[in-house]
């Protein structure tokens, strides 16, 4: 059976979640992964950067 609620949380985002990556620079890619740098501001970003390096992360 399908499962016509899967992705519905997405289209209450602005863009459909989707955006630019600020640490990769891709463009059009879901932005749904929260990383705070070290001065504690919050940050959108893709599932690849979600595991990137805090240091990558503060270079922004």
């Amino acid at each position: 059976m399908a499962k016509s609620k899967r992705g519905r949380s997405l289209w209450h985002l602005p863009a459909r979640g989707r955006g630019t990556c600020p640490v990769c620079h891709s463009t059009r890619i879901k932005l749904l992964y929260p990383r705070t740098k070290s001065d504690g501001m919050s940050l959108k970003v893709c599932k690849r950067c979600d595991k990137a390096p805090q240091s990558r992360i503060d270079a922004l």
